[in-house]
């Protein structure tokens, strides 16, 4: 368990994201970068291995609402190609209040999002497998994907209500998978 100090720090120390909300250029076309369904961003065939780079990128990436994702600055805008989700949920840290718990999730790319409300997490299950895909609805348009150890984590967390599982976080309610 965290404490409270610490998750207003992990949340506070972020450097700030670049305004991309504001930023509207023209279609400068398609490049050749592809985020992998686990997290790895291939350029031209080859895996971007330093995660500075990645972290740089990832602050200009948005899904636009056409459904493509875009690396976007003041004067270009680049379609790139995403296999699943374009971030991963790796960790997170929990800190449990009298007026209720609070949970912060942290992305491969060292940003951490408050669970709640204004990010919220969302099971659906694969038609195929069967399989829970949990993620969580970040900025911009982006969700992340909860890997597999930090979803078990949070299940264990979880009380059954009405047979589903349930977490509470941040003043709301998710619902993880009937029991």
């Amino acid at each position: 368990m965290a404490t409270l100090s610490s998750i207003e720090t992990l949340l506070r120390d972020q450097r700030g994201a670049p305004p991309i909300d504001k930023w509207h250029p023209e279609l400068s076309g398609d490049i050749d970068i592809v985020i992998k369904a686990d997290g790895r961003w291939i350029h031209e065939g080859g895996e971007i291995k330093r995660h500075k780079l990645v972290k740089l990128f990832s602050s200009i990436l948005r899904r636009e609402n056409d459904g493509e994702y875009y690396l976007v600055t003041p004067v270009e805008k680049w379609r790139v190609t995403v296999e699943d989700l374009p971030l991963l949920i790796i960790d997170f840290e929990c800190s449990d209040l009298s007026s209720g718990q609070r949970i912060v999730l942290k992305t491969n790319v060292d940003t951490w999002f408050e669970l709640g409300a204004e990010h919220p997490l969302v099971v659906d299950i694969d038609p195929v497998t069967q399989e829970p895909k949990p993620s969580v609805h970040l900025s911009h348009g982006l969700q992340a994907r909860i890997n597999r150890a930090s979803f078990y984590k949070l299940v264990e967390m979880a009380e059954c209500k009405n047979e589903y599982l349930v977490l509470e976080a941040g003043g709301a309610e998710f619902e993880l998978g009937r029991v």
